[in-house]
């Protein structure tokens, strides 16, 4: 389904509406066997939801400002819900069963549903256009491939070289395929344009490598009090409130501070601010047994992730004309998900790699080396942004 072709409000609709529908036969199923389905549904149905948001956010709110206010929201909300998830879960699972944390989704899903249906679309859609099926298989092959090679890492370094070699090689042919549409007069699923912006591809190497440190940091902790302190989900998931907190501050905090600083400064001080959470909690960590000695790095992660999230993808929406919201969106959504996939994927590499002692601070260690790429790509920010720049 392309967002062009049928509207940014009916995707949003069709992503909930398609995911409800899985998790509702997960929760009265006899059998496990649509477990394995899980993140291919899921994956689709976040794929017509979430960029829907990115794109009538930008268009309903046109100032920096009342975008920034919209955006801090949006990413408050998506803290709180990321925090309460794991303590809902893990409550309703321990106390009734896994299918009734199922059915709690389904419920949550609807009333989304129920609400979209008051959403108009700001654009209308054009059911007339083509969708570029061939491009759609190439991208997702050749990223899918990408992260297997990541994280076959630790098992055989042929592997992962392979695998890695195939998937830029599809990535390729996947580039090749829009080139010719383009030369033909055919539209293909990703115009080449939108990586002629400086500003805008700056921003989404921002993106990816906060969604990278956000994951991977994410899944390295959980992975330490669960596996070297023994804690289970709830009790990791109350440890998390402290990066939850300090996402949702300083996410609602966006709006004012976007009237007061540049959305640069705001990026980098998001950067400086997760790298020295990073130290701190690699620091602390190592050197107390108290599992709330991990709280004020997590805090301090959560609050550089808050304060940086919105204005990167202010300063991507912001690049292009209305006419183009679709396409960057969906590319900015894109990018942000193959750094949440290769978060994961590179902890986790580090993690069964083999290493006795220190994997976790390896882990850790090597996020915040990736993190200094994503500043001194914020630091190559233009210190003023014109539209379409």
């Amino acid at each position: 389904m392309d967002r062009k072709a049928h509207g940014a409000a009916l995707c949003f609709r069709c992503g909930p509406d398609g995911r409800d529908r899985y998790v509702w036969a997960l929760g009265f199923g006899r059998r496990r066997t649509p477990i394995l389905g899980n993140s291919i549904l899921e994956g689709i149905g976040t794929a017509l939801l979430i960029p829907p948001v990115y794109i009538l956010t930008t268009l309903l709110f046109t100032d920096l400002t009342s975008r920034a206010r919209a955006f801090g929201v949006i990413m408050a909300l998506g803290g709180i819900g990321a925090a309460a998830g794991p303590l809902i879960g893990g409550l309703i699972t321990s106390g009734i069963g896994w299918r009734a944390a199922f059915m709690l989704q389904a419920l949550v899903v609807l009333v989304i549903v129920v609400l979209s249906r008051h959403i108009e679309d700001p654009l209308p859609p054009d059911p007339a256009r083509p969708f570029d099926t061939r491009g759609a298989v190439l991208s997702a092959v050749g990223l899918v491939l990408v992260v297997m090679g990541i994280l076959a890492a630790d098992d055989n370094i042929w592997l992962m070289i392979g695998l890695l070699a195939l998937g830029l090689l599809v990535l390729y042919g996947f580039f090749r395929s829009i080139r010719a549409k383009e030369r033909a007069g055919e539209e293909p699923l990703l115009s080449t344009a939108l990586f002629r912006s400086r500003t805008s591809n700056l921003g989404l190497i921002t993106q990816n490598i906060q969604w990278l440190l956000l994951t991977g940091s994410s899944f390295t902790v959980a992975a330490y009090l669960q596996v070297v302190r023994g804690y289970d989900a709830i009790e990791t998931g109350v440890i998390f409130t402290a990066a939850t907190l300090g996402l949702l501050v300083s996410s609602l905090a966006v709006e004012r501070l976007a009237e007061r600083r540049p959305q640069r400064t705001l990026v980098i001080a998001g950067f400086v601010t997760t790298l020295a959470g990073i130290v701190v909690l690699v620091a602390l960590a190592g050197g107390s047994t108290n599992p709330w000695a991990l709280a004020p790095g997590l805090l301090f992660i959560g609050l550089g992730l808050g304060v940086m999230l919105t204005p990167s993808v202010n300063v991507v929406q912001s690049s292009f004309p209305e006419e183009q919201q679709g396409e960057i969106s969906g590319l900015s959504r894109s990018v942000s998900n193959l750094g949440s996939s290769l978060g994961t994927a590179v902890a986790g590499t580090i993690l069964v790699s083999g290493l006795t002692h220190g994997a976790y601070a390896a882990a850790m260690i090597t996020l915040a080396v990736i993190g200094l790429g994503g500043l001194a790509a914020a630091v190559a920010l233009p210190r003023t942004q014109a539209k379409g720049s």
